[in-house]
C-alpha cells in the first residue's frame, strides 16, 4: 500500500503525524502537502488514510474532494509485508509515484492511488502504489 517513501534521503512514514509528501509540480519543483487523514485527527474534512484505490477514483467515490492526479516526488517506497516486516523498492528513475490532490475548503491533502500488487511483489502486500513513466525521461 506504500507506507513510506524517501526523497532525498529524507524517509517519510505514514504514522507520523505531521506526514508530507514531495509532490512534483509542472515547473520541476516540488512542495509538500500533507498526507492523508489519520483517524485521531479531529476535524473529518477527508476520509481516513493515505491511500486511494484506482477503481475508487474511477467509479467517482472521490469526487467530493475534487480530485487531481500528480506526481509524488520518490526515489523508493516502502512496504510491510504480512509479518510487518519493511521492504524498500527502489523506483527506476524514469518512474514516479502517482498521487490524488484532495482539496476540501481551501485546504488540500495527497493520498497515494493504489492498484492490485504485480504478481511478484504479491506476497509482500495485496495493494501497491501505481507507478507512472515521467514524461520527460
Amino acid at each position: 500500500m506504500c507506507g513510506g517513501i524517501e526523497y532525498q534521503d529524507q524517509k517519510i512514514y505514514f504514522p507520523q503525524p505531521d506526514a508530507r509528501l514531495p509532490v512534483r509540480l509542472r515547473d520541476g519543483n516540488v512542495t509538500w502537502i500533507t498526507w492523508g487523514r489519520r483517524k485521531d485527527e479531529a476535524i473529518g474534512k477527508f476520509p481516513n488514510g493515505g491511500w486511494a484505490r484506482l477503481n475508487s477514483i474511477k467509479s467517482g467515490k472521490w469526487k467530493p474532494w475534487h480530485p487531481r492526479p500528480v506526481l509524488i516526488a520518490a526515489e523508493q517506497f516502502m512496504e510491510k509485508d504480512h509479518d510487518n516486516q519493511s521492504h524498500w523498492i527502489e523506483l527506476d528513475k524514469r518512474m514516479t509515484i502517482q498521487g490524488l490532490l484532495a482539496e476540501r475548503d481551501k485546504e488540500t491533502r495527497i493520498y497515494v492511488v493504489t492498484i492490485d500488487a504485480p504478481p511478484e511483489y504479491a506476497w509482500i502486500h495485496d495493494r501497491w502504489p501505481r507507478l507512472v513513466r515521467l514524461a520527460d525521461q
